[in-house]
């Protein structure tokens, strides 16, 4: 099967050349068929060098695209990439790729030969492992979890974690069944809608190493997105027959 892998940068000129070049041999070594995958780099309006080095990377790799995103937003990022890509397979990974790669096989896996329709990786699973991270993010985690799960009746573990695969046939209908948020709160609708709708997903225990220094998010004005975001949703929810 064929699958697109997406990062969605903004103003990452620092750390985007190497990131991106470990990814790429990465899945050379372990998916050597020739076109059966492609880098997907969504910019979703730096003002830094990144695009600058973005398309100079496209021009050296044969299976690595730019993707120009007219405004900010996680969610607007991988909504442009996914919509417009035919491959088999489409989700994304951070750029600091917290979440070791090795679990890129299992997630490819999951989807390709065992039966699933959405992988996404949890870092509170009780086989993961997390290096580097503070308290204030761990319990900000935790709490933004378990109120997913007491105000929208939610049972995967973490909406959060920027590791997330589904088979691109399901792409449409999660956004039209209410996954429009343009921001990070986009991939905990995901999981959310295919929840509710009945879709088979795997919850996929990883090591995340937290890089605390490169991190742009933000605890409280994104403790505030959230707690509105959900509201939303679940108001979407009412209006939306399963």
């Amino acid at each position: 099967m064929t699958f697109d892998v997406t990062i969605p940068v903004l103003n990452e000129e620092a750390t985007l050349d190497r990131q991106v070049r470990i990814l790429y041999h990465f899945l050379e070594e372990h998916f050597p068929t020739p076109g059966q995958w492609k880098i997907v780099i969504a910019d979703n309006g730096s003002t830094d060098n990144t695009r600058h080095i973005a398309a100079a990377l496209c021009d050296e790799f044969e299976y690595l695209r730019l993707v120009k995103v007219p405004e900010k937003g996680v969610g607007l990022a991988l909504k442009t990439s996914w919509l417009a890509s035919d491959a088999d397979i489409v989700g994304y990974m951070d750029l600091d790729l917290a979440t070791d790669l090795k679990y890129f096989i299992q997630a490819y896996n999951a989807l390709a030969t065992e039966g699933f329709q959405l992988v996404y990786g949890s870092r509170l699973h009780a086989k993961s492992k997390v290096y580097g991270r503070s308290l204030k993010r761990e319990i900000t985690s935790r709490v933004f979890n378990t109120m997913l799960k007491v105000y929208l009746g939610t049972k995967f573990s973490d909406g959060m974690c920027g590791f997330k695969w589904l088979r691109r046939e399901y792409v449409k209908p999660l956004l039209e069944a209410g996954a429009v948020s343009k921001g990070w709160f986009f991939s905990t609708e995901l999981l959310a809608l295919a929840e509710w709708q009945g879709l088979n997903v795997c919850e996929l225990p990883v090591v995340w190493r937290d890089d605390t220094s490169s991190s742009k998010v933000r605890v409280g004005p994104l403790a505030k997105q959230y707690v509105a975001a959900m509201r939303e949703l679940k108001k979407r929810r009412g209006r939306i027959e399963y």
